[in-house]
């Protein structure tokens, strides 16, 4: 009953998703070059690809891909989009893949999730020995979010924002909490960055920002990560 009801709410997200809009769409975009410096090996696990933003810079790829996505509205179109990808409808929970993968990405997908820590330990037991997870999360010491704080439009940094709570998100990690999920889980920590450097909130940068502003901004957020908008992890079976 409880994986029925998940389905439903992902299912409803999915129906009025933000995910693919304006300045988003660039950040998964950003994600994916910065992911794509550690993606070896023959094949690629991808959780929760909403949209398909980040399959679209994959699949043309010469490691084969698999996504698992729980809403049936993705799906679909995943299957429209990418008829060379195997598409797989079902919670991460309840996934049990054929073989094991290289590489495994969960783009914005921890937040969301009721147990983080459990799907990284699942995560794990997927990986080829020398296999990588790549993830990416919003930083709840962005900039904005603590300009927000300041502001008093949000109580504290971890806060739900309105964009919080439409993507169906159920915390914000800071940089410590981030880490600390993966060490609980087992996997060893490789890399901890960030990208985008984010002072303002997502309408204000479509409403005045250049591609060029945009592109600059996304680049300063690797040089100062724990304050950057997205924080992301690379990390290893021990």
């Amino acid at each position: 009953m409880e994986s029925k009801s998940e389905l439903i709410q992902l299912e409803k997200i999915a129906v009025d998703s933000w995910y693919g809009r304006g300045v988003n769409a660039s950040m998964v975009e950003y994600s994916f070059r910065v992911f794509s410096r550690h993606l070896r090996g023959e094949n690629i696990l991808e959780l929760g690809p909403a949209e398909g933003i980040m399959t679209a810079l994959l699949a043309p790829r010469n490691e084969r891909l698999t996504v698992v996505e729980g809403a049936a509205t993705f799906c679909e179109d995943l299957r429209r989009k990418f008829p060379q990808v195997e598409v797989v409808h079902t919670l991460f929970e309840d996934f049990r893949p054929k073989e094991k993968f290289n590489n495994i990405i969960l783009g914005h997908v921890l937040e969301h999730v009721e147990d983080p820590i459990g799907i990284l330990r699942l995560v794990k037991t997927w990986l080829k020995p020398d296999g990588r997870v790549l993830a990416a999360v919003p930083n709840s010491r962005s900039l904005h979010r603590q300009a927000a704080v300041i502001m008093g439009l949000l109580p504290f940094e971890e806060a739900m924002n309105e964009a919080d709570i439409h993507h169906g998100h159920r915390r914000v990690f800071n940089p410590e909490t981030f880490r600390q999920a993966f060490i609980q889980s087992g996997l060893k920590i490789e890399v901890f960055g960030g990208y985008w450097l984010k002072p303002v909130s997502n309408r204000q940068i479509e409403q005045t920002w250049t591609p060029e502003m945009l592109e600059a901004f996304m680049q300063l957020g690797e040089c100062y990560p724990d304050i950057a908008g997205e924080i992301y992890i690379v990390a290893s079976n021990p």
